[in-house]
C-alpha cells in the first residue's frame, strides 16, 4: 500500500513511518522540515497522486507561545487541504491524529462530567488547539458523509516515548505534586508504539464511515494511588461510573478504549505498571 503521511519527521511520524516500512508499505513523506507545507494545497495534491491511503500527523502541538492564528490555520485549513487532496486522488482510508484535548477536560481546562472517560463524553474545548483538533474531527465526519471515503479519527492522550517513563519518575521523586499539579491529566498516556500500531491497524480494519476514538495505554501512570484513588482526591465531586474492573483491576486507564480496540483489532501492549515491575521495554 502507498501512503501519505504528514508529519513524518515527527517524533510519531519518524516511528509510524519506520512501522510502515517495516510491514512491506510504500511511504510518501510530508513534512514542514523538508519544506512542505499542508498548507500548500498544490504541492499536496502532487504528493498524494497514487497513495492508496493517509495518515495526518501534521499539527501544532497546543503550546501556549502558540500563535492562536497559526494554530487554527494550521489545523483546521491544513486539515481540511489533506481531504480534499485525499478525495482527488480517491483514497481508500484516511487517518487523522486528534487529541483527547478536544474533550475539553485536559490540561485543568474543567472537570469531567464524570469518570472514566469514554468516547460519548461531551466536548468542550475553549484552547485554540483544542477547539481546532475538536472541529478538524467534525469537518472529517461531514466529509466523510459525503465523500464515502471512511475516516478515523484518533484521540491520544499524552503520547511517550521510550525514554518519557523515567523522565517521569524522576519528576515526581523531586516533586511527588507532579502527579498532579498544576493539573492532572487523569494518568492517561499512550506508548508511541502503541500508537503507531493502532494507526497501522486503521489501515486495514473494516470500516465503512467515519469513527472519532480514544486510543491510551491500559492503565494509568501512578506514584501508588489506584484509579478511584486518585478520581476522589482530584476530581471529589465528579460522578463515578467505573465498574467492578476498577476492583480487580485497581490501575486500569481512565480512559475506556473499548470502541478503538474492537474497531481496530488493537490492544496497547506497553503499560506503567510493566515500567515500575522492571518487565517489558517500557
Amino acid at each position: 500500500m502507498k501512503i501519505l503521511l504528514t508529519g513524518n519527521r515527527g517524533m510519531i511520524g519518524s516511528v509510524i513511518e519506520a512501522e510502515l516500512q517495516i510491514s512491506g508499505h510504500e511511504v510518501v513523506g510530508y513534512d514542514l522540515l523538508d519544506g512542505l507545507d499542508i498548507l500548500d494545497s498544490s504541492s499536496l495534491e502532487k504528493a498524494i497522486c497514487g497513495c492508496d491511503a493517509v495518515i495526518h500527523l501534521a499539527s501544532p502541538l497546543g503550546d501556549p507561545e502558540d500563535s492562536p492564528h497559526e494554530t487554527m490555520r494550521a489545523i483546521v485549513q491544513g486539515t481540511w487541504n489533506v481531504l480534499l487532496a485525499a478525495e482527488s486522488t480517491s483514497v481508500r482510508r484516511v487517518i487523522t491524529m486528534s487529541s483527547v484535548d478536544a474533550l475539553g477536560v485536559f490540561k485543568g481546562e474543567r472537570e469531567p462530567d464524570y469518570l472514566p472517560l469514554d468516547d460519548d463524553h461531551p466536548c468542550y474545548p475553549c484552547t485554540p488547539y483544542a477547539i481546532g483538533k475538536y472541529l478538524a474531527e467534525q469537518m472529517c465526519r461531514y466529509w466523510c458523509e459525503r465523500t464515502g471515503i471512511s475516516t478515523i479519527c484518533l484521540r491520544p492522550p499524552g503520547v511517550w516515548r521510550p525514554e518519557t517513563y523515567d523522565e517521569i519518575q524522576a519528576l515526581r521523586r523531586e516533586r511527588p505534586a507532579y502527579e498532579w499539579d498544576p493539573y492532572w491529566e487523569y494518568g492517561a498516556f499512550i506508548d508511541v508504539r502503541d500508537l503507531a500500531a493502532a494507526s497501522l491497524q486503521g489501515l486495514s480494519c473494516s470500516l465503512a464511515g467515519f469513527a472519532c476514538v480514544l486510543v491510551a495505554s491500559s492503565d494509568i501512570t501512578t506514584s501508588g494511588k489506584t484509579s478511584r484513588e486518585l478520581a476522589e482526591l482530584v476530581h471529589p465531586d465528579v460522578e463515578w461510573r467505573g465498574g467492578p474492573a476498577y476492583q480487580t483491576e485497581p490501575y486500569r486507564s481512565l480512559l475506556i478504549t473499548d470502541r478503538a480496540e474492537k474497531l481496530l483489532g488493537w490492544k496497547p501492549v506497553r503499560t506503567w505498571q510493566m515500567f515500575v515491575a522492571g518487565n517489558g521495554d517500557a
